[in-house]
């Protein structure tokens, strides 16, 4: 099972923590929203986006990424971390859903947040993703993927 991971993960690198917790036990290809516009992505049986939130909502170059690169009837999941828990899904389900895929699920963790005016208090979720937290990725992973392997396309 082929499986790519797109993702943006720029302040305090709280997503890639949990990515490369994925990537150890796993062959997954990561790519760097920032690093990678543009990219082939229907080779791959399950695409992966992953983000930390911003303004309430995935970053803009994942999102823009999935816009554009994202081929149509794919399964897919969605990997976020957040100061504050929210449902912060609403416009990445839309281009799932836009490129008629499949969303096999979402995880979501805390992660240290400092932005805007969190940085004048020293942030929130300090320690965050912490390893129940990745532990907790790392086996939203693996369900993924038992589930996409039982019920093949």
């Amino acid at each position: 099972m082929k499986v790519a991971i797109a993702y943006y993960s720029q302040h305090h690198g709280n997503t890639k923590k949990l990515l490369d917790a994925i990537k150890e036990i796993a062959d997954v290809e990561l790519i760097n929203v920032l690093e990678r516009k543009e990219g082939d992505l229907s080779e791959y049986d399950i695409i992966g986006f992953a983000s930390g939130i911003y303004f309430a909502n995935f970053s803009r170059e994942v999102i823009e990424f999935a816009r554009n690169n994202l081929p149509n009837h794919k399964r897919v999941f969605l990997i976020m971390t957040y100061g504050v828990k929210g449902d912060y899904t609403k416009e990445m389900r839309q281009v799932i859903s836009d490129k008629a895929c499949e969303l096999l699920g979402t995880y979501g963790c805390r992660g240290f947040d400092t932005f805007g005016p969190l940085k004048l208090i020293g942030g929130i979720a300090k320690g965050h993703p912490d390893e129940s937290d990745i532990l907790g990725a790392v086996e939203f992973y693996k369900k993924i993927v038992r589930e996409a392997e039982r019920v093949r396309p």
